[in-house]
């Protein structure tokens, strides 16, 4: 069969070629006609098409959490140096991390999983411009993350090693380069897309995020930065719900 007559499917299935020696890694391709003699096999590395297509089944969970308040508000307007997340009730939002860890321990050791972490430089400091090189971020010496963390910044910054295991990359051409280079570091652990909202949008729009959790405090702030600002629909599969005393933690798969 001329293959070049017919509409191909790419079968999503990692398979080896047994008529190879050693045993070759690729994809099975079949025409739409169903024909079973049309299967043919393509090995990963003589076709970077197929690399592409079957490279998300091997690679890391990307996950996101992230605390919201029930009107959908990830930070509230008039951020500062000395009021990160804006104004209004927002120490509400994260109270359910440090006001009752052991009520949600599970949800906490699931954040500090990662194997690598990436976050826009919003989240990492109110620099604007220019890198004011005294500033380390807001954890002090000894950031929670104990893992290779890359900023997002059109500024560029020598990489910064803290206390812990914690090492600030900072990415200046972009969040696929960004997720690339948190893969890598992360090895066979899971990549957290750490925030903020506007960060966390930009992965979602680009279908960059497998698992979406979001932690709903019970308080409204009215205006800020949104969760979903400019991110075209989803569609969502719920994984889990659970309410504690001062947040309700919602797990979602983010369909492709």
């Amino acid at each position: 069969m001329d293959h070049q007559q017919v509409n191909e499917r790419w079968v999503p299935l990692l398979c080896q070629d047994p008529a190879t020696a050693p045993h070759e890694t690729g994809a099975l391709v079949i025409d739409d006609t169903g024909d079973a003699d049309a299967l043919r096999f393509v090995p990963i590395a003589k076709s970077p098409a197929v690399a592409t297509r079957t490279e998300s089944f091997l690679s890391n969970t990307v996950f996101c959490d992230i605390s919201i308040s029930a009107d959908g508000y990830v930070a509230g307007p008039g951020q500062t140096a000395e009021k990160p997340f804006g104004d209004g009730p927002v120490d509400r939002l994260h109270a359910w991390m440090f006001d009752t860890p052991d009520e949600n321990k599970a949800e906490v050791d699931r954040i500090v999983s990662a194997g690598a972490f990436v976050m826009g430089r919003n989240m990492f400091g109110p620099i604007r411009g220019d890198w004011d090189r005294s500033w380390m971020g807001w954890w002090g010496e000894n950031p929670p993350y104990h893992a290779p963390v890359f900023v997002l910044t059109h500024h560029p910054r020598d990489p910064l090693t803290m206390q812990g295991g914690t090492t600030f990359t900072f990415v200046t051409d972009g969040i696929d380069s960004a997720l690339d280079q948190a893969r890598k570091a992360a090895g066979d652990r899971d990549v957290a897309i750490a925030g903020g909202a506007a960060t966390v949008n930009q992965y979602l729009a680009a279908g960059f995020i497998d698992e979406l959790r979001i932690h709903i405090a019970p308080v409204t702030l009215g205006a800020g930065e949104r969760l979903f600002d400019g991110v075209p629909p989803l569609h969502l599969e719920l994984l889990a719900v659970r309410a504690a005393s001062l947040t309700t933690h919602i797990s979602y798969r983010v369909l492709h």
